[in-house]
């Protein structure tokens, strides 16, 4: 009976996980198009947030069926990838600021509401599931992530569009680096805290 219900919980985090991935592949999508029509860095940032998200998702599906040392080591991956995405946001707010860019704010205000409804859909999602494994949790702190980003973007689109200049596009690219790196940081503490329960569970 109890191994019954672990498979149908592993089966919900699955199906979960698939509409959540999915999801996410089409707003990294949404992103990359208004971004490079918007010449947004705000928008490109939460294209690629999105888009590292999507392959964490993929690997937290893998990591279902397989061990809590597995998981763990999947987790550890989703937190690294969050990091290296901060990087790749930072260098490339630099390399706006450094050669100009004309962001549109109307299309940033419009996008950030559509990925808004998005990620509160992923949320709720997510919420539903009981006793989540650590990479559940790294998959709700990146919707929760993304979610924070989406404020940000409709705050420097109605500025960008209200003052004609980039820099709320900008500092809004930077913020999602923050963001991304704390997440990041966040998760790999997670990781690492299970692994520390783990081992002293055994030496028990």
């Amino acid at each position: 009976m109890v191994e019954r219900e672990c498979s149908g919980s592993v089966e919900k985090e699955r199906q979960t996980l698939w509409i959540v991935l999915g999801l996410n592949f089409a707003i990294a999508a949404g992103f990359f198009i208004t971004g490079a029509i918007g010449d947004s860095s705000a928008l490109i940032a939460n294209g690629l947030d999105n888009t590292s998200d999507s392959l964490v998702y993929g690997i937290s599906l893998v990591a279902l069926s397989r061990s809590s040392k597995w998981k763990r080591g999947a987790a550890n991956v989703s937190g690294g990838l969050l990091m290296v995405f901060a990087v790749a946001i930072l260098i490339d707010a630099s390399r706006r600021y450094a050669g100009g860019s004309e962001p549109l704010g109307t299309l940033m205000i419009a996008m950030s509401l559509v990925a808004a409804v998005v990620n509160l859909a992923c949320i709720w999602l997510l919420g539903r599931l009981k006793e989540p494994d650590v990479n559940i949790r790294a998959a709700n702190t990146f919707s929760l992530n993304d979610f924070a980003s989406n404020g940000g973007i409709l705050i420097a689109g109605g500025l960008v569009w209200w003052l004609g200049s980039n820099w709320p596009d900008l500092i809004v690219g930077v913020a999602v680096a923050g963001i991304a790196a704390r997440g990041g940081i966040g998760i790999l503490r997670d990781a690492h805290g299970e692994h520390h329960e783990a081992v002293h569970g055994d030496k028990k």
